[in-house]
């Protein structure tokens, strides 16, 4: 049993770490297309439509409830890795190059919620702390592509690809191996093409899901823009030469640690209180953003990206826990995998409507609209408190 959270938590790093190795290769990539830099937006987006697909497909399906979760993460992780490789192709196109991403993100969908489910399935006491370290390997995973592109510098794109690529079949391999299915998991017999909706018809599962969509609607955008924006300071500021690749990974990755934290915090306060805090915190980042991002001081504008890198993804473990305590039991791993599909249809609403508004507002202004994600998320965690007779958050 000991050995079953840190495979799951090792096998998430690995196999998630295929999600933005899009966008740490995105400038040479540009470079060799020759696109526009605003083309990581369309990158990033492919996934996160690719992953919406597949995870709407798997929760109309209910895949993850009728097969053995070990093995559909097995499976997806080779998918995922496979797809991965096809950007190396030689003599694609752009079409081809958006499409082996949007392919990625669509059997990542058998992995991250794929694998929250494998954790609720063994870990129902103590699953905020669970979630907290499995979210932080997927936020780790995030990071290490800028990571691996710091490191490899000097040599060709292709690298970061084939790593990425290495390190999911050895995730998805260990995972097969090595941790069956949970002693709670309740096998689905048949397919229900309605089984998706189930969970929202209860109020406290409505009311997690909501405070998720509006922590989604800012997450991916600041993580996807986090290069963009430390690239167009160096621009600004002729005299700086901040390592964007490197910074990049401290600045996402730190989130790791974050959810790490937050997963111990709530075993003592409680999953809702501290999600709370985070999204309020996150939400006041966005809102302030504009006097860091004007700074002529470097290390001013590194700490506060530091500190939103932190509470930006801190509350993410805790939705995920409040969603799974309060969902159907039958269709855990559906109604898992749904939230995920709609909150990452918000991202791509998100990071296209940023991309936009890109080309009319000031830079340094541009944030602020990552506000009303949180905003909107902390009022459906209000109107959730105001049913607190038959809410019972954990």
């Amino acid at each position: 049993m000991r050995r079953i959270l840190p495979t799951i938590v090792l096998a998430q790093f690995f196999c998630t770490s295929l999600w933005f190795a899009g966008n740490a290769i995105a400038p040479d990539i540009a470079a060799q297309f020759h696109l526009a830099p605003g083309f990581v937006a369309y990158l990033t987006s492919a996934v996160q439509l690719g992953f919406i697909t597949g995870t709407l497909t798997f929760a109309v399906l209910t895949i993850a409830d009728r097969f053995s979760p070990s093995k559909v993460f097995f499976l997806s992780a080779l998918l995922a890795a496979a797809c991965n490789l096809g950007v190396n192709l030689h003599g694609i196109g752009t079409g081809e190059l958006l499409a082996f991403r949007f392919l990625t993100g669509f059997f990542l969908a058998g992995i991250y919620p794929v694998g929250m489910k494998i954790a609720s399935d063994y870990f129902q006491a103590g699953l905020g702390k669970s979630l907290g370290f499995l979210v932080g390997a997927l936020v780790l995973g995030t990071a290490f592509p800028h990571l691996l592109r710091s490191l490899a510098a000097q040599l060709p794109w292709h690298y970061v690809t084939l790593a990425t690529s290495g390190l999911a079949v050895l995730g998805g391999l260990a995972l097969v191996l090595l941790v069956p299915d949970g002693p709670h998991r309740k096998v689905g017999q048949r397919v229900k093409f309605s089984a998706f909706l189930d969970g929202f018809k209860l109020p406290q599962f409505r009311a997690a899901a909501f405070g998720y969509f509006g922590h989604m609607w800012e997450l991916y955008t600041f993580w996807a823009f986090v290069p963009v924006l430390l690239g167009a300071y160096n621009s600004a500021h002729p005299g700086v030469a901040l390592p964007v690749s490197l910074l990049s990974f401290i600045i996402i990755g730190a989130g790791g640690l974050a959810c790490v934290s937050s997963g111990l915090l709530s075993q003592q306060l409680g999953a809702r209180p501290v999600a709370t805090a985070a999204l309020a915190l996150s939400g006041v980042c966005c809102l302030v953003s504009p006097l860091f991002l004007q700074s002529n001081t470097p290390g001013l504008l590194l700490a506060f990206l530091f500190f939103w890198g932190l509470v930006v993804v801190a509350d993410s473990p805790l939705f995920s826990t409040l969603v799974a305590q309060n969902a159907p039991v039958a269709t855990r791993g559906t109604a898992l995998t749904i939230v995920n599909c709609l909150g990452f249809a918000l991202t791509i609403v998100s990071i296209q409507v940023t991309n936009l508004l890109g080309h009319f507002v000031e830079p340094q202004y541009l944030y602020m609209t990552l506000a009303a994600g949180p905003m909107l998320g902390l009022l459906g965690l209000w109107s959730g408190s105001e049913k607190r007779n038959i809410l019972h958050f954990n």
